[in-house]
Formats: structure tokens, sequence, C-alpha cells
């Protein structure tokens, strides 16, 4: 016997992360700031949030770098991947913007790897929450590209890289471009998996910026 049923239920959800939040020295409750949401690597999941920072804006704001940005990174639990919490992760972001001062015309998302594959999916999921993203070494799904062409997204990955296969963001950028958008793509001739110590430069800091929704 086949029947069309429907599946139609409520539920409470409970969201737990820790996170690294970063705030700029001019932070203030009467000013609306920008916000760049980092999503980490899969060797930065646990019950450790410093690891969420061992890498990319948050190494270096503990360096000393100074950001123009309310930054946030959210760590991911053990043995999980971004694409499991694309849902909590919508409501973590609306707690954020909740409790910071944060101007919603300008939220950035970003990651490396592991959190460069959620940054693509986290933008297809949602882009009309973001003003622009900047995958690093991270996969796509490139048949879907269609959705987010129209945002502005730099990626950045080594060629020769053999954990996450180059290939990866060269289809992704080949899609996006099919569908009419514009994505800026740096290749890392030589490099590795390790792209993050090349993304994250002033450049891409002042790229962000460049866009609002």
């Amino acid at each position: 016997m086949l029947e069309n049923k429907k599946f139609n239920q409520s539920f409470n959800k409970n969201v737990n992360f820790d996170y690294l939040l970063y705030l700029p020295k001019n932070y203030n409750k009467n000013e609306k700031f920008p916000l760049l949401v980092f999503l980490h690597g899969a060797g930065e999941r646990g019950d450790d949030v410093a690891l969420a920072g061992r890498h990319g804006p948050f190494k270096y704001a503990k360096e000393g770098k100074e950001y123009p940005f309310v930054m946030v990174a959210p760590q991911c639990k053990k043995d999980k991947y971004w694409g499991n919490y694309l849902e909590s992760l919508d409501l973590f972001l609306d707690e954020i913007i909740k409790k910071y001062n944060i101007d919603e015309s300008r939220i950035y998302l970003t990651g490396l790897s592991m959190g460069g594959t959620g940054t693509w999916h986290w933008l297809m999921a949602n882009p009309e929450r973001f003003a622009a993203a900047a995958p690093v070494c991270g996969a796509g799904i490139c048949w879907y590209a269609c959705r987010i062409a129209h945002k502005p997204i730099w990626v950045t990955h080594g060629d020769n890289d053999q954990t996450v296969a180059y290939f990866e963001s060269v289809n992704m950028v080949e899609a996006l471009k099919k569908s009419g958008g514009e994505p800026v793509f740096t290749t890392l001739e030589g490099v590795g998996h390790n792209a993050w110590d090349y993304a994250y430069t002033d450049e891409l800091t002042e790229w962000f910026l460049k866009h609002t929704l």
C-alpha cells in the first residue's frame, strides 16, 4: 500500500556551543559592529575551546593583531562536523547578535578545512545572513552553487593539498562562474593542506569590510 503522509511536530532544541570571543578595542554598546564568524578545522574539535583559536584570525589576535570586527569561533564537538550543526549554528548566531552590538548587514563567514566545508554549507543553507564569505581549503556542493553565486566569495586552496583535494575548490569556483558569480580564487602553488597561514591577511580583512547586505 502506498500512501501520502505528513510529518509535523515541534521540538524544543538545546543548543550548546563553547566559543571564543574577540572584541575590538573600540567596542562599545552604543555602536553597531561588523561580525566575523570563524569555523575551525577537524583537528580543533572537542571540549577545549582554546583549540578553536589555534589557527586563523584568532591565532593572530592572540599574538596581538587587532581586528575591526567582533569575532566568534564556536567549537565543534568531538567526532562531529559542522554539517551536524547548521540549524544550531543559526540559533547560535541569533544569540550572538542579541548579546553583542552587531550590524546584521555586515556579518562575514570564514573557516578552514572542515570549517571551510562548513562555510560553504552554511552559506548555501542561509545566504541571506552573510555579506561575504571566505572558505579556505574546503569542499562545497558544486551543483548547488547557483544558490550563492550572487554572494561575494573569496576561495583559497593549495594545489598540492592531499587532505581536501584542490579540485573541490576548482569545481566550486567554476560552478559559481557558470551561474554568473564572480568569486575571488587564490591558488597557492606547491602548498599542501595548510592554506590558512596564507589566507588570513590584511587584504582579506579589508575585502570583508567592503561588503554589506
